[in-house]
């Protein structure tokens, strides 16, 4: 049984989505203050955060940022409607998806089990695979180039284990998005091509011999390993 831990300081709505999380099968820990968000988080270590932007004391941003500081728990934020700074804010700093209110608790149900499916699709199969002096390890969520462990943004390391696990076959742009972004996803197709630039970079040093990231012009992009 999943745990999520729900960060919300109105208990009417904390309470109808433990009701509806635990319907479907979750475990569910409430917080109700930011400083308390972060005590428990560091305590039961979710499987993934519903985080309230407007917290009394530490602001959900501020929580966020402690928890992306340490950890690549998916993280959904709950914002007041209209407020399209706050959820373009989230999603630049780490957020994998947000959720406006006032909002249907089925709604925010399947999200959770949509960002959650997202991010544990990729551990199936091998843990960890093996590119040369490339280890990308699915389960722990690393990739160590010559011993080095990388380090990316959650959404790019998103992306990067997408291709890594399913490497040498090429996807377009809108798939990349739906698999990484999510369907609901509003923005451009512009974030993958900015999210691939920041990958290369990170993989500069990685020998061309042993693979690359190969854009397709058209198409997308494919995570070539030459074995």
């Amino acid at each position: 049984m999943k745990n999520i831990l729900v960060v919300e300081d109105e208990l009417p709505i904390s309470r109808v989505l433990k009701v509806y999380l635990e319907k479907h099968h979750f475990q569910v820990e409430q917080a109700f203050t930011g400083d308390e968000a972060q005590r428990k988080f560091d305590l039961i270590n979710p499987a993934l955060v519903l985080l309230d932007v407007m917290l009394p004391g530490r602001s959900g941003w501020s929580i966020l940022e402690y928890i992306r500081a340490k950890s690549s728990c998916p993280v959904i934020m709950l914002t007041a409607l209209g407020q399209i700074d706050n959820k373009l804010a989230g999603l630049h700093q780490g957020a994998d998806d947000y959720i406006t209110k006032p909002f249907i608790a089925d709604e925010v149900v399947a999200r959770v089990q949509a960002v959650l499916r997202r991010s544990t699709q990729i551990i199936e199969g091998d843990h960890i695979k093996q590119f040369g002096s490339l280890k990308v390890d699915f389960k722990a969520r690393t990739v160590m180039l010559h011993g080095i462990e990388l380090t990316f943004t959650p959404k790019d390391l998103t992306l990067f284990l997408f291709l890594a696990q399913y490497k040498n076959q090429a996807f377009t742009r809108e798939q990349l998005i739906e698999q990484v972004w999510g369907m609901d996803y509003e923005g451009s197709d512009r974030a993958v091509d900015l999210a691939i630039k920041r990958i290369r970079r990170a993989l500069e040093h990685w020998p061309d011999a042993e693979g690359e990231i190969r854009t397709y012009r058209g198409l997308g992009y494919k995570l070539c390993v030459y074995e």
